[in-house]
């Protein structure tokens, strides 16, 4: 199924009001480490089904979410828990390590 897609429309409902804890993954389609990233945060969604909500915000097409999250490089990653942003990181990584860094929040 991979990650679900966030827009500045929906991510109130889907990633603040969340019952679960959320990743979202900032990106951009021309950004090059963003695109090693993408199938690895899709297997992560897989992985994490029903213990924590994936998705993906397009940097490009949400402006005002990047803003509003100051996020500065991409692609940066951000752990949503109960409507607050618990941690944030960026850059690529394995996937072994995105999930060691997500169990925490489970």
């Amino acid at each position: 199924m991979g990650a679900l897609h966030f827009t500045e429309k929906d991510f109130g409902k889907e990633v603040l009001q969340s019952p679960v804890p959320v990743l979202v993954d900032f990106w951009a389609e021309w950004c090059g480490p963003c695109k090693m990233m993408g199938p690895i945060v899709d297997q992560a969604a897989d992985d994490l089904s029903g213990k924590m909500k994936v998705g993906k915000v397009n940097v490009d097409e949400s402006q005002e979410l990047a803003a509003r999250y100051g996020i500065m490089s991409i692609p940066t990653l951000l752990v949503f828990k109960n409507g607050n942003m618990v941690e944030q990181f960026s850059g690529a990584m394995p996937k072994e390590q995105l999930l060691q860094r997500l169990k925490k929040h489970l």
